[in-house]
């Protein structure tokens, strides 16, 4: 239960980045995500309010916790795109939030089987051809690559897998309310230190809160599957996301599906496939 709830936190992730990112081809970014936070906040505390639970203030802290990883990450990510090369910043920060988690799991005791240690090791690799694009031109690439908010973005993402990790099961759903609302004035307090205008101002802007209420379900998904199976899984499976992502683009907008990403595909799906048996 726990490989088929973190596979679908990948597919909820992978369609709420892909509805965000056809609005924000539209405008700025930094409104989109104020609008994803706010819709996943709203989504969030009606999940809590219907759920209930019995949370205590450690659980709530390793929301709060989630939240800002959650805000961080977004943000750096956003700049990254925007200023630097995406087939340097997406692939860092997507295996950048596989990566952390596996290494706290580890750290604290976890022991994957044997094939599901195979399958993490491919996933990785497979995380990271299918989130790089290929630069037909790199010399007319921006001089600034956007590894360091790669890593950052990474970082904030795999904090919020590792907290959320944290939350036991009786603790309800209210420290996901609080993730989404930390999110939230993270990302305020972070375009206002880097001079970004989050407030919307457009229609097309309104699709960043649909995209909001789909990252709600993935992360109640992810929170489940730790739940019920092991972090490092969780995490590297919920990390493949940028996989559906590309296959939605590929269906819906025709987009081409390059070597190296049919290369990652494979690798992702032979991941699952190990994880799974093991």
């Amino acid at each position: 239960m726990g490989v088929v709830l973190a596979l679908g936190a990948a597919v909820a992730y992978g369609l709420s980045d892909f509805v965000g990112g056809l609005a924000s081809r539209r405008t700025t970014p930094w409104p989109v995500a104020f609008l994803a936070a706010l819709g996943g906040l709203v989504g969030a505390t009606v999940v809590a309010l219907v759920r209930g639970g019995d949370p205590a203030g450690a659980d709530l802290a390793w929301g709060a916790a989630a939240g800002l990883g959650s805000g961080a990450g977004s943000v750096f990510l956003y700049r990254g795109l925007a200023t630097g090369r995406m087939g340097v910043v997406a692939p860092v920060s997507a295996v950048g939030a596989a990566v952390l988690p596996v290494v706290v799991g580890l750290a604290t005791g976890e022991r994957p089987s044997t094939l599901t240690l195979v399958g993490i090791v491919a996933a990785l690799p497979g995380i990271w051809l299918v989130a790089r694009m290929p630069e037909a031109d790199p010399a007319a690439q921006p001089e600034h690559t956007g590894f360091v908010d790669g890593v950052l973005a990474g970082l904030g993402f795999g904090l919020l897998f590792v907290a959320l990790g944290q939350v036991p099961e009786d603790a309800g759903f209210w420290p996901l309310a609080l993730a989404q609302g930390a999110s939230l004035v993270a990302i305020c307090l972070i375009a206002a230190v880097l001079r970004e205008s989050w407030v919307p101002t457009a229609v097309s802007e309104l699709s960043g809160a649909v995209a909001g209420l789909i990252a709600t379900a993935a992360v109640l998904m992810f929170l489940l599957a730790t739940q019920s199976g092991l972090l490092t899984v969780a995490a590297v499976l919920t990390s493949l996301y940028p996989a559906f992502t590309i296959l939605l683009a590929a269906v819906v907008l025709r987009e081409h599906i390059y070597r190296g990403q049919g290369a990652g595909l494979v690798l992702c799906g032979a991941a699952v496939a190990l994880v799974a048996a093991g």
